[in-house]
């Protein structure tokens, strides 16, 4: 039996008991020597602040009844569980690095200990789990940061920003309702004076961000989801258009099990897979439809049709 199992089972012993547990329950219960259980003792004492008393007149154990009711700090998991926390760390460090890792070091280290006493190894954590990154663009500590701590305290952002396609440097005044991580980059949903609007910024664009004392305006929930969730991928915005697309059998075996928008609408018929989804900007949409070349068609809108077709004409031009 592992000090972590024996622990846990003192535990319940002297929880459980009316009167105090004598020396020769511990020792049949865990299995173990009366040193064994001694040591267990002080551990409990020592290391996690029980007020585990000698009780002489009765000739047994107890935790003090004059002392606040005391838990095992972190045994009500078992392993598995203490191992989910380390994944989700590990998750999360390797999508922002040093997003939470300082915040999260006495925990990680209490929970290592946890699982060496139970006999498991929390090194495995880092071997067994791996996120590859693709088309990532990088994002400064000194950018994450504050747009972070910004978003979280609900407070006003002051910021440069530098379109990616007008390479114009302008002055923001934001109000920071959602950081989004997608598709490996990470980006901000926030109101923004100067427009008017809620509008997406690209975090790796933002210069110079400062976190104002002020607090900043929340919008509803609803209505930041909607903005979020209603075009196609990081486009926000009302949709106002409906895409229909056909995928050839082949492509269908992946696209079937795959979710391209939460109002999408999808059917099998004999001719092939049948996906429509609503959109309000084309850029993204076009992307994800020229990955699967001739296995999938475009056959409404028209103009969205006609703009996946000079795509093609163009790659021909080049290759041919």
């Amino acid at each position: 039996m592992s000090r972590f199992d024996r622990l846990y089972r003192i535990h319940e012993l002297l929880r459980n008991a009316r009167r105090p547990v004598p020396m020769s329950r511990f020792m049949q219960a865990l299995e173990s020597s009366r040193n064994s259980v001694t040591r267990d003792f002080e551990y409990l004492r020592n290391n996690l602040g029980a007020p585990l008393e000698y009780c002489r007149e009765q000739n047994g154990h107890r935790y003090d009844p004059n002392a606040p009711v005391f838990e095992l700090p972190g045994f009500w998991m078992n392993a598995a569980e203490l191992y989910a926390l380390l994944a989700s760390e590990q998750l999360l460090e390797q999508v922002q690095p040093g997003l939470i890792g300082d915040r999260l070091t006495p925990l990680k280290e209490r929970i290592r200990t946890l699982l060496g006493e139970s006999g498991h190894d929390a090194d495995l954590i880092g071997e067994k789990i791996r996120i590859q990154p693709i088309q990532v663009r990088e994002s400064a500590h000194s950018l994450f940061d504050p747009v972070a701590e910004a978003t979280l305290s609900g407070r006003l952002l002051k910021m440069d920003y530098e379109g990616r396609s007008s390479k114009q440097l302008s002055t923001r005044l934001t109000h920071p309702q959602r950081l989004i991580h997608y598709r490996s980059n990470w980006y901000l949903a926030a109101f923004c004076e100067s427009a008017g609007a809620l509008r997406l910024f690209s975090i790796d664009r933002i210069r110079e961000p400062t976190v104002l004392d002020q607090s900043c305006r929340q919008l509803n929930a609803g209505e930041v989801e909607h903005f979020l969730s209603s075009g196609f991928g990081i486009f926000g915005g009302t949709a106002n258009r409906t895409a229909r697309l056909r995928f050839s059998p082949t492509a269908a075996k992946w696209v079937a099990e795959e979710r391209w928008h939460p109002q999408q609408v999808s059917e099998w018929l004999s001719d092939g897979y049948y996906l429509s989804l609503p959109y309000s900007e084309t850029p993204e949409l076009v992307m994800d439809i020229l990955r699967y070349g001739a296995e999938v068609e475009v056959l409404s809108p028209l103009e969205l049709r006609e703009e996946v077709a000079a795509k093609i004409r163009d790659l021909y031009r080049l290759y041919w």
